[in-house]
């Protein structure tokens, strides 16, 4: 049976609404980082959890999507609900990556690299120098196989690091990652004609709202995101997907306008579906046999799960009044953090449609508080990582939403920030900061030890 949700183009003023926790008592304001969608969830399921208003046959296809999101897919063929891995995959399943929706603990430090166990906790983006593909290869290298078939290679990171103080005498190290790869499958590619972009997996949190933006909104951002005085300058990813130009959001270059489920299906899955019905070793000398099992994954199947991201609550901030945590946000603002990292946002009026068509109202007209504009900036030569995505150049990087990053270390066990997981913490993170970034670094390192704990203390309650 299908089971639909009332699809609705316009949608109702929620801001005004009273909203309560689960204790009975009515939310501090500054604790509802998206507005009705805002859980009160601070334990490992932080970030995994269905917004409230998500119930009856919506609740039944979140949880359709969630399983479809998390369950194992495996090489049997004839199973359409968890058939199709591979033949080349980065993991078995979104969950594999995304653990309870978040960041899975980067292989490039728990294994040195590509992961073993059939999957690997980043991706691999490979090019030439020029910009080119390689002709054996597509854009992101493909590092576990089935058996039968060779994976395409396996990434290894090696880290060069290096310690510094602040001027009040604190030290800190920050770490520098050295890439290569070695088993090629075909070609072998020689390092001085590659180039290597790494990522490791976005937490999921706030996808919804972050679809939903009001692109006006966004367009006003760029407009007046410009600060002369010190040095920022933010712009609008315009982009070309599904054949339209729209305003890019996400991804770590703001490269994807959708919540690209397609593409994660096809890619780091192997499974093949409408949107891309060949394999992804289509067109290697070892995807003989491969070809011919046609769509592994139903459109509809895959709504769920675009469903399932887009109905996840974000987690309400924490420790709202408590001193330290004020004196850390006007730390922030102190910092000048809070020209990028924008707090307050708002979506739009009109509902957004999932991929097959399914409509949102509940996340319209919503005033929500995500810590970003969006919009991309020049980061600096030390976070060039030489790959182009989209409208961003390679020293470009999308602002990175901050909600739910205190909750990190409680769902996925670690603190590994920024693309690839170089920031061990949130002191590296803010201390790896260049370009348009380095006026914000700059004003952290001068703070006493006490401002600097309290500014981190700040961003742990968001």
């Amino acid at each position: 049976m299908c089971l639909c949700i009332t699809a609705f183009t316009a949608c109702s003023d929620n801001d005004d609404d009273i909203i309560y926790k689960p204790n009975g008592k009515v939310a501090h304001p500054d604790e509802l980082s998206a507005g009705t969608s805002t859980v009160f969830m601070s334990g490992i399921r932080a970030y995994d959890t269905p917004a409230p208003w998500v119930k009856g046959d919506m609740l039944t296809r979140f949880n359709l999507g969630d399983q479809l999101y998390d369950d194992p897919r495996t090489t049997d063929q004839s199973d359409p609900n968890k058939g199709g891995l591979g033949p080349l995959y980065a993991g078995y399943s979104c969950g594999s990556c995304h653990k309870n929706a978040g960041r899975t603990y980067p292989t490039l430090f728990s294994e040195g690299g590509s992961g073993k166990y059939g999957f690997s906790s980043m991706l691999a983006y490979i090019t030439r120098k020029n910009g080119a593909f390689f002709r054996q290869y597509g854009r992101v290298l493909h590092d576990q196989s089935i058996v039968g078939v060779e994976p395409e290679g396996k990434l290894k990171v090696t880290y060069e690091e290096k310690e510094y103080s602040f001027p009040d005498g604190e030290k800190y190290s920050l770490i520098t990652p050295h890439y290569s790869i070695s088993e090629w499958y075909a070609d072998e590619i020689k390092p001085e004609d590659l180039i290597i972009d790494v990522r490791i997996p976005l937490r999921h949190v706030g996808m919804g709202q972050i679809m939903a933006l009001d692109p006006d909104e966004l367009r006003s951002l760029a407009a007046q995101s410009n600060y002369p005085e010190y040095g920022i300058s933010g712009r609008l990813a315009v982009i070309q997907e599904r054949n339209k130009t729209m305003i890019g959001v996400g991804g770590n270059k703001a490269h994807h306008a959708d919540l690209t489920v397609e593409l994660g299906f096809s890619s780091d899955l192997g499974v093949t579906n409408d949107r891309y019905p060949l394999e992804v070793s289509e067109g290697q000398s070892q995807n003989v046999g491969y070809s011919h099992y046609g769509i592994q994954i139903s459109t509809h199947d895959m709504e769920n799960v675009d469903l399932y991201l887009s109905t996840l609550g974000v987690p309400a901030r924490r420790n709202v009044t408590h001193e330290l945590v004020k004196k850390g946000e006007e730390n922030f603002y102190k910092a000048k953090c809070h020209l990028c990292h924008t707090p307050t946002l708002h979506t739009r009026q009109d509902a957004p449609v999932l991929l097959n068509g399914t409509r949102l109202p509940w996340l319209c007209n919503q005033t929500i508080h995500p810590y970003s504009d969006f919009l991309l900036h020049d980061m600096g030569r030390e976070l060039d990582s030489g790959y182009k995505s989209g409208a961003a150049y390679t020293y470009e990087w999308r602002t990175t939403p901050l909600w739910g990053i205190g909750l990190q270390e409680t769902v996925n066990g670690h603190t590994h920030f920024l693309h690839d997981g170089r920031a061990r913490n949130l002191l590296e993170a803010i201390m790896w900061h260049g370009g348009e970034g380095s006026v914000s670094r700059e004003l952290f390192s001068r703070m006493s030890k006490e401002d600097r704990d309290a500014l981190q203390i700040f961003l742990n309650s968001l």
